[in-house]
C-alpha cells in the first residue's frame, strides 16, 4: 500500500469530535438563519477543539490565513469584487436596459417574454446576484404586460441564476475550483489528483440538477404547461390580470441598490463592449497560459489543465470594469468621480458573497485540520458503494443547503469530506472525483433553490417584485421534479456506468414526460386547462 493510501486509512486524531464544526454550522444556520454567523461559530468551535481552549485567537488566525496566505484566494476575492463593479457599470450606463428595450417590440406574447427571460438568464452568466438583479428588473414590466404571474417570472430568474453561473465565466467557477483544491488538501492528494480545472470540466455532466433545472425552464416556457401552485398562479394572472395574489406582500425592487440609469437613450454598446472585453480577455488569457504551460504539441486536455483560468478571469473582470469606466466617461454619461462611486456600489453588492466566501474557506481549513474527511471516509467506506456514492452526496448536500440557505457554505462543508470519500471508495484513483464534485454542486444548488432563507431565493423575489413565500411555494414543485429525474439518472449511471453524456438527453426526455403528465393530471384534478395562457383572458394586468 502506498504512503498516501496508508495515510487515508489512519484514524482521525479527533474522531467524532471532528464532525462538530460543520454540524454546528448547519444547526445554527437552521436556528438563526444567519449563514455567516453560523459558519464563524462553526470555525470557532473547531478552533476550541484543535487548541484545547484557545478558540477565539485561533479562529481569527485561521480566518486571516484563509485570506492572506493564499494568493489564489486573494485573486478570487478580487474577481468577485470586479465582477460586481462591472455589473454595476453596465446597469448604470443603461446596457441592461438597452437589451430590454431592444426586446420589447418583439415580445408580444407571454411565451416570447418567458423565452427572452430564459435566454437572457443564460447569457448573464457572471454571477447569481447580478443575474437576478439585472434580469429580474429589466423583464418585470414586460412580464406584467403579458400577464405572466410574478411567481412564474421569479422562478425563471431564480432557475437561470446559480445553475447558469455554476458553468459560466463567473465567481462561482473560481469558488468551485477553490473548493476542489480544499478537498484535495483534506484528502492529501494534491500531488496525485488531476488539476482542479480538469476535474471541474469532467464534473459538469454529473452536475445534473443544474443542467436539468435550466432545461426545465425551457420546457415550462415553450410548452406553457404548469402544475402545482404555479398552475393556480398562472390562471389567476391570465384570467384576472392579477400578477400577484390578493393579500400578497411583494418584495420591493432593488433598483435603489443598483442606482439610476444615467441616460434616457440606453445603447447596446454599453452591454456588448464590456461583456465582449471580459469574454475575449478570459479566453485569450486562458489559451495563452495553457499553451505556454503545456508546451508545443500538447493536447487540448493538457492545454486546459495548464491554463491559468483564475488569472485569466482576474484579467478579464478587471478589463470589464476598466472598459465600462472608459466608455461611460468618453460618452459623457458620467464623470470619473461618479464612475468610481458606481464601482464602489458594485463592490458593496458583492460584500455578502465575499464574506461567505471567506468563512467557507476557513471552515474548509478547519475540517482539514481536524481530519473530518479522514474520519468520515473511514466510517462510511464499509457502507457506501460506488453505485450509491453520487446519490448519497447529492442528498446530503441538498439537506444541508436547504437547512442553511447557502450553497457556497454547503460546498465548503461537504466538498472536503466528499472528495476524500470518493478517492478512497474509488480505490485511491481519480475515477470518482468528478462524480463527487458534480453531485456536491448539484445538491447544494437544489437545496439553496428550495430554501426560504437562501439569499439568491430572496433576491429573486426582490428583483421581480414577487411575494417571497409565494415564490418559494411555487418553485419547490419544479425543483423537486428536477432533482427526482437527476437522482434516477445518477442511479442508472451507478448501476450501468453509461457515460452521462448519453444519460443527459435521456433525462431531458424523461423531464418532458413528467412535466406533461403532471400538468395533465393536476389540471384535470382542478378542472382547468394545463396551459393557462390558452384560455380566454379577462382584464388588464394589475399588481395591486
Amino acid at each position: 500500500m502506498s504512503e498516501l493510501g496508508a495515510l487515508a486509512l489512519q484514524t482521525s486524531e479527533f474522531g467524532a469530535l471532528s464532525l462538530l464544526p460543520p454540524l454546528l454550522a448547519i444547526f445554527l444556520a437552521m436556528i438563526t438563519r444567519r449563514a455567516i454567523l453560523s459558519l464563524f461559530l462553526g470555525v470557532w468551535s473547531g478552533a476550541v477543539i484543535y487548541t484545547g481552549g484557545h478558540g477565539f485567537v485561533t479562529t481569527l488566525e485561521w480566518t486571516a490565513q484563509s485570506i492572506g496566505e493564499s494568493l489564489f484566494n486573494a485573486k478570487i476575492l478580487m474577481i468577485v469584487m470586479f465582477l460586481g463593479a462591472g455589473v454595476a457599470m453596465i446597469w448604470r450606463l443603461g446596457g441592461a436596459l438597452a437589451i430590454a428595450n431592444y426586446a420589447t417590440s418583439r415580445l408580444d406574447s407571454q411565451r416570447k417574454v418567458g423565452l427572452a427571460t430564459w435566454i437572457f438568464g443564460m447569457l448573464w452568466f457572471f454571477g447569481d446576484y447580478s443575474n437576478t438583479a439585472i434580469v429580474g428588473t429589466t423583464m418585470r414590466d414586460m412580464a406584467d404586460e403579458m400577464r405572466m404571474s410574478r411567481e412564474k417570472l421569479s422562478y425563471i430568474v431564480d432557475s437561470t441564476a446559480a445553475p447558469v453561473a455554476t458553468f459560466g465565466i463567473s465567481s462561482w467557477v473560481v469558488y468551485q475550483l477553490s473548493m476542489i483544491d480544499q478537498g484535495y488538501e483534506s484528502a492529501g492528494i494534491a500531488e496525485q489528483a488531476p488539476g482542479s480545472f480538469t476535474v471541474f470540466l469532467q464534473s459538469i455532466p454529473f452536475n445534473m440538477y443544474c443542467i436539468f433545472a435550466v432545461v426545465m425552464v425551457g420546457i415550462i416556457v415553450l410548452t406553457q404547461r404548469d402544475f402545482g401552485e404555479m398552475l393556480d398562479a398562472e390562471h389567476r394572472s391570465w384570467k384576472q390580470g392579477k400578477v400577484l395574489r390578493d393579500d400578497a406582500t411583494p418584495m420591493q425592487s432593488a433598483e435603489d441598490s443598483l442606482g439610476d440609469v444615467v441616460t434616457d437613450t440606453p445603447s447596446l454598446r454599453f452591454f456588448l463592449v464590456p461583456v465582449g472585453s471580459l469574454i475575449t480577455v478570459v479566453f485569450v488569457g486562458a489559451a495563452f497560459t495553457g499553451v505556454t504551460g503545456a508546451g508545443a504539441g500538447a493536447s487540448f486536455i493538457e492545454i486546459v489543465d495548464n491554463a491559468a483560468f483564475v488569472d485569466a478571469l482576474l484579467w478579464g473582470s478587471f478589463t470589464m470594469v476598466s472598459v465600462g469606466i472608459i466608455s461611460g466617461t468618453i460618452a459623457g454619461l458620467m464623470d470619473l468621480e461618479e464612475a468610481m462611486e458606481t464601482v464602489i456600489d458594485g463592490f458593496s453588492m458583492m460584500l455578502t458573497a465575499a464574506s461567505i466566501l471567506i468563512m467557507a474557506w476557513t471552515i474548509g481549513g478547519v475540517t482539514t485540520s481536524l481530519g473530518t474527511g479522514t474520519y468520515v471516509t473511514n466510517t462510511a467506506e464499509p457502507f457506501i458503494t460506488p453505485t450509491l456514492l453520487p446519490v448519497v452526496i447529492l442528498l446530503a448536500s441538498a439537506v444541508i443547503a436547504f437547512s442553511t440557505g447557502t450553497s457556497w457554505g454547503t460546498m465548503a462543508i461537504v466538498t472536503p469530506i466528499a472528495i476524500p470519500l470518493a478517492w478512497q471508495i474509488g480505490g485511491a484513483t481519480p475515477e470518482l472525483l468528478p462524480v463527487a464534485v458534480g453531485t456536491v454542486f448539484s445538491g447544494a444548488i437544489f437545496g439553496d433553490h428550495c430554501s426560504p432563507i437562501s439569499d439568491t431565493t430572496i433576491l429573486s423575489s426582490t428583483f421581480t417584485g414577487a411575494d417571497h413565500i409565494d415564490h418559494v411555494r411555487t418553485q419547490i414543485y419544479y425543483a423537486m421534479t428536477v432533482i427526482s429525474v437527476a437522482l434516477v439518472m445518477l442511479l442508472v449511471w451507478g448501476v450501468t456506468r453509461i457515460t452521462p453524456l448519453i444519460l443527459l438527453p435521456v433525462g431531458v426526455g424523461m423531464l418532458y414526460g413528467v412535466v406533461y403528465g403532471l400538468s395533465e393530471w393536476d389540471a384535470g384534478r382542478k378542472g382547468v386547462d394545463p396551459k393557462a395562457s390558452t384560455t380566454e383572458q379577462a382584464v388588464a394586468p394589475s399588481d395591486d
